[in-house]
């Protein structure tokens, strides 16, 4: 994953940036002598600012995502770095965001679904992230398949799913694989079906309920299908399917119709004290699979992944 290299060229003529107990700081360093490794300039940087890391909290923090190099040889290309004992070369920037509350962060922990070699499909749990920050990656699903996937195989985001929703994802494990899934998404050449808690009664709507309320100025569509009512705690269980993959879709619409999802913080009724997670679970995904078989000219082999209903929402 990039940084956008504009952010960075502003960034190194940064001065050291320190808070008054260490917790939270970056530093922006050139390399300016040969045969030098990360740890080492990290670690005499620690020495000369009088940070109290020891080289195993650095090593830490480097494996969880916070190092970044731009090389002297394409400072187009930064990205992160986590070979400690890289020998860098004269130039080099080395970019390190140092955050102890972010990295101090517990992990969720994802589930398998399939392993197809070039991709894969994991359940995400609530408060596991799609995609990292400067500040690290370790709490992301892209690192988590990377590290508990033999051989350690690149991963790549190529949807996202919010911290605070649940449900499948893909991950590339290939280049190839992430353009042809990324085309397939940006194409809407697959079915995605989600399942969502809201308030209120909504038997009490046309069924199915087709919800096309512009999202940012571009057109949206959802289409919600009521499959339970609780008539108890007046909340409804529905299956939504969506045309378009707008920012919050799901959550706006069903705001939109007077029924936000249950434990919705930003577009709901929840509020900080709300003890229920978001009710927003991707639950199903159909499509054929956009890449080649090896030696074989059959291109659409149909995939249908459903999560096991021990993991989707209940009333």
């Amino acid at each position: 994953m990039s940084v956008n290299n504009a952010h960075m060229n502003h960034q190194k003529t940064t001065p050291i940036i320190v808070t008054d107990n260490n917790d939270k700081f970056e530093w922006h360093i050139i390399v300016t002598s040969e045969n030098s490794s990360a740890i080492n300039i990290l670690e005499a940087q620690c020495l000369s600012t009088k940070v109290g890391l020891s080289k195993t909290e650095i090593k830490q923090a480097i494996s969880k995502g916070a190092l970044w190099l731009t090389p002297i040889k394409n400072k187009k290309q930064t990205q992160r770095l986590r070979r400690v004992k890289k020998i860098l070369n004269i130039g080099d920037q080395l970019h390190f965001y140092f955050n102890r509350n972010v990295l101090s962060s517990a992990v969720p922990k994802a589930l398998l679904i399939a392993d197809l070699t070039d991709y894969s499909v994991w359940y995400k749990p609530y408060g596991m992230l799609s995609q990292g920050s400067k500040w690290s990656d370790h709490c992301t699903i892209a690192r988590f398949a990377q590290t508990n996937l033999p051989d350690e195989r690149p991963a790549f985001i190529v949807h996202r799913l919010d911290r605070a929703a649940t449900g499948l994802i893909l991950i590339a494990h290939t280049k190839k694989a992430a353009r042809a899934l990324s085309a397939m998404f940006e194409h809407h050449a697959l079915e995605k079906t989600y399942h969502i808690i809201v308030h209120g009664n909504h038997n009490n709507k046309v069924q199915p309920e087709i919800i096309e309320m512009p999202i940012d100025g571009k057109k949206s569509r959802s289409t919600f299908t009521c499959l339970a009512y609780d008539q108890a705690r007046d909340q409804s269980l529905i299956e939504v399917k969506i045309d378009s993959g707008r920012k919050h879709q799901i959550r706006i619409h069903a705001a939109s119709i007077g029924m936000p999802v249950v434990g919705d913080r930003l577009h709901g009724k929840a509020t900080e004290d709300e003890a229920q997670n978001l009710q927003l679970c991707a639950v199903s995904l159909r499509f054929n699979c956009p890449l080649l078989a090896k030696g074989s000219p059959v291109v659409n082999k149909e995939y249908f992944f459903e999560l096991p209903e021990t993991l989707t929402p209940h009333l």
